[in-house]
């Protein structure tokens, strides 16, 4: 019963599109709205939900949720500087002597912006020169049982030098191949068991600043004083000290869930957020909020230190550094009243509450058991009385008549 009813208001709408179309192209019709008043309580009642629902979304999410009356910038642009301070004494593994570190030797590159390396723990090989020695045995392509094992002018694969065709035994149970390299080769068991854990209590400083283009604001992280040791005193504090960029490495590696004796013996990559949220119609300051993650672990780089010894014979220093790799990134998004977008969020909520009555149309047409009386009583075709209507010419019988004659 509900197909045919279905089937019959299809063939009344596409009867109706029809004649529409005619009238149209002929020019004569003019269609108007029909406003008709129906005692159906469940459509009623799905009407006002509808509405409810509709006034919810736009006053609860578009504009207290996501501020649909504001204007807004996303791409500010930004600038940052950081420093470290802090020093360390280590006693060096091969000349068991005392050396000082400072932020000369902690930090690469020495004067980091965006991006900086603390070194927390390093492998030593020192005075290395131009020779032949054993490769490394931890290197799988340099281990060899014979000299055919060696092929001579053939690089060492992830290895240090390339292979001279000796297979040397450096044990009952390891046997490398002799390479043409800087020698000693680096010794992986040198690495340090006692990091550089005096670096957790080194501070970082870092300076941001933003500027959004569309509202021609400015904002920085650093409070305006003329005191110059205040940013060599204080310590961030959301509440106290928000205006205060000024970190301990403990403090940050806390907040990333971990902890620093972990990460400072094979280093790792820890991220530092800096977001900006501005609403401009609120406040003309804004603070950032900062958050922070580890992002992988294993992080490490060499570096070589070039020298000439007494005979004029060149000699180098390698370290291979362990340490945190720090990156820094900073977004932001500031905010305003302006009339446009008001406008738009005003002007969808408003489609939208037609809809409402649209799909209340459509229910009533085509799914309520009185479809097809609703569709009687909202498309009616308006003709004018009897009496007002144009008289159609008469044609007289006798001149007619005459005429044919």
């Amino acid at each position: 019963m509900l197909l045919l009813r279905a089937a019959t208001c299809d063939k009344l709408l596409w009867r109706g599109l029809a004649d529409d179309a005619c009238r149209f192209l002929a020019g004569t019709d003019y269609k108007t709205e029909k406003y008709v008043l129906t005692k159906n309580r469940k459509v009623g009642v799905v009407h006002r939900l509808l509405h409810l629902g509709i006034l919810c979304y736009i006053i609860g999410w578009v504009f207290i949720v996501k501020k649909g009356y504001q204007d807004s910038d996303s791409d500010p642009h930004s600038s940052v500087i950081t420093k470290l301070k802090g020093s360390s004494v280590t006693k060096d593994l091969q000349e068991y002597q005392q050396r000082l570190w400072d932020v000369g030797d902690f930090v690469k590159p020495s004067q980091g912006e965006n991006v900086l390396f603390l070194v927390t723990n390093f492998i030593a090989t020192l005075r290395q020169v131009l020779g032949l020695c054993p490769e490394s045995p931890l290197i799988v392509d340099g281990r060899c049982g014979e000299d055919l094992d060696c092929t001579p002018g053939e690089h060492v694969v992830n290895g240090n030098g390339v292979k001279t065709g000796r297979c040397i035994s450096l044990n009952s149970t390891h046997s490398t191949c002799e390479i043409y390299s800087w020698c000693p080769v680096e010794n992986e068991s040198l690495i340090r068991k006692i990091p550089l854990n005096e670096a957790e209590n080194f501070t970082l400083f870092i300076k941001n600043s933003v500027y959004f283009r569309k509202f021609q604001f400015s904002g920085a992280n650093t409070l305006k004083t003329s005191d110059d040791t205040y940013f060599k005193s204080c310590r961030y504090d959301p509440v106290s000290s928000p205006y205060c960029p000024v970190f301990t490495i403990k403090n940050i590696i806390t907040r990333t869930k971990n902890s620093f004796e972990e990460l400072s013996l094979l280093g790792g990559v820890v991220r530092i957020d800096i977001e900006w949220k501005c609403n401009l119609d609120q406040a003309k300051v804004c603070i950032p909020q900062y958050s922070f993650g580890l992002q992988d672990k294993n992080n490490n780089f060499r570096t070589a230190t070039y020298y000439w010894d007494k005979e004029r014979c060149e000699n180098r220093d390698l370290l291979k550094l362990y340490g945190i790799r720090f990156e820094i990134s900073v977004t932001g998004e500031a905010r305003r009243f302006s009339i446009v977008p008001t406008a738009v969020s005003l002007g969808t909520g408003c489609a939208f509450l037609g809809s409402a009555t649209l799909l209340c149309d459509l229910i009533l047409l085509y799914l309520d058991s009185k479809a097809s009386f609703y569709w009687d009583c909202k498309y009616e075709e308006a003709k004018p009385p009897k009496g007002q209507q144009a008289e159609q010419p008469t044609i007289n019988n006798d001149e007619t008549s005459t005429n044919n004659d």
